[in-house]
């Protein structure tokens, strides 16, 4: 029910009695189904629940925690391998709950600590969207957890310390607007499961909310949306904010890597009036002032050969599209000069974009992205780190400087 860092639907259901499974099959009402097919959209359902090349929703898409993999579950209508035999009750628990039909435990990396926000309506236009997709037999696959992590008991003691169940409920003194931004980013949304900071337990910390954190499942950065010294909202308009969630690019900057695929599969699909609600509300959620100079982590004679260094790289295969100062061709190719994306605590994001490349998603407001080719495989770790120090401290920038051991060990881990 969630993008690739969230969404777990798995074990056992219960069989239900011939009239309760009759009862289940009468035909929804098409709006309800309809309104179940946005809001799935809005969750971003699909995003974990569909494995590459697999069939929509049967699951099993690998997801690497820090404890094990895991693999995401059939949420088909599937009787056997399914949720076919699952009553709007019983969905409607595991969302607000995370509980199974028989009570056992889901694991957190399903967002039901965000879902139980979700309202009863909504659970159960959902749950009669899921009932019309094509039904996949196929089994769920067992997860392959280090101990003591395979042990689902242990999910009491997350619960205990991290999960606070209820239903969302509006803020009397905030706009109509504001509150249904607040719902859709805070609950079906999840945007916090990435963009707030993980313990070593799993939990989110929420003293630090939407102050950014790494995403250990994907090897990316995922950056504050609270503070103005990584890519806080708060220089940027309402529209901005539209553009880039709806479109995946404006004015500001572009989406890459996992929130590109959240654009691709959710956000370019709600309508203008929700994208604007999130937008406000993400809007008031931005705080602090611009970004101070960072302090260089490496001697000056050392940062000076590898600013050369890396201007040399930067003129011969940057120059092109972000321009000799970093100003870019907007939007199709990004400013990098005053960018705060790249001036950012974690290198990480402008690391894997210079080895891996990207392209923002297509969308119906941008249907042809330009994107930025891979060097993995033509530059060094010393030239990666090199060409991105120079892009981070460069025309004003107030990044630190990064190291080979960075860019080797980010070249290894998106091998895997």
């Amino acid at each position: 029910m969630s993008r690739t860092s969230t969404g777990l639907l798995v074990g056992l259901v219960l069989a239900l009695s011939p009239a309760t499974a009759s009862a289940q099959q009468k035909a929804a009402d098409p709006a309800v189904i309809a309104k179940g097919e946005y809001l799935a959209r809005a969750g971003d359902c699909i995003a974990c629940h569909t494995a590459r090349e697999g069939k929509t929703f049967a699951g099993g898409l690998p997801m690497k925690t820090p404890f094990g993999t895991l693999y995401t579950s059939n949420i088909t209508p599937d009787p056997q391998t399914g949720i076919g035999t699952w009553t709007s009750d019983q969905f409607y628990q595991m969302m607000h709950n995370g509980r199974f039909p028989d009570g056992g435990l889901v694991y957190p990396a399903m967002p039901f600590a965000s879902y139980t926000q979700v309202t009863r309506e909504d659970s159960d236009a959902i749950y009669a969207y899921l009932r019309t997709v094509p039904p996949v037999k196929q089994l769920n696959k067992p997860h392959d957890l280090t101990f003591p992590f395979n042990n689902r008991s242990l999910i009491l003691g997350w619960r205990t310390l991290f999960f606070r169940e209820g239903e969302f409920k509006p803020d009397p003194t905030k706009s109509a607007e504001w509150n249904r931004g607040n719902y859709l980013v805070e609950g079906l949304g999840h945007c916090g499961m990435c963009h707030t900071p993980i313990n070593a337990l799993g939990g989110s910390k929420q003293s630090q909310a939407f102050e950014g954190g790494l995403i250990p499942m994907q090897n990316w950065y995922a950056p504050s949306l609270t503070s103005n010294k990584e890519t806080g909202l708060g220089d940027w308009t309402i529209e901005e904010i539209v553009d880039y969630l709806r479109k995946g690019v404006s004015a500001k900057g572009a989406v890459y890597g996992p929130m590109a695929e959240v654009v691709y599969n959710s956000l370019q699909y709600l309508n203008d009036d929700d994208v604007r609600a999130m937008a406000v509300y993400l809007k008031g959620l931005a705080q602090g002032g611009p970004p101070e100079k960072a302090s260089t982590s490496l001697p000056s004679a050392e940062s000076s050969l590898l600013l050369s260094f890396g201007k040399s790289i930067y003129d011969r295969d940057c120059a092109s599209c972000h321009g000799a100062t970093g100003q870019g061709m907007p939007p199709d190719y990004p400013p990098l000069a005053g960018n705060q994306s790249i001036q950012m605590v974690s290198a990480v994001n402008s690391i894997r974009m210079v080895l891996n490349g990207g392209y923002p998603p297509g969308t119906s407001g941008n249907p042809m992205p330009h994107g930025m080719p891979p060097f993995a495989q033509k530059l060094s770790d010393d030239e990666v780190a090199a060409v991105v120090t120079y892009i981070r401290t460069a025309w004003g920038n107030r990044g630190e400087p990064v190291s080979a051991r960075q860019a080797n060990e980010l070249r290894a881990a998106t091998l895997n």
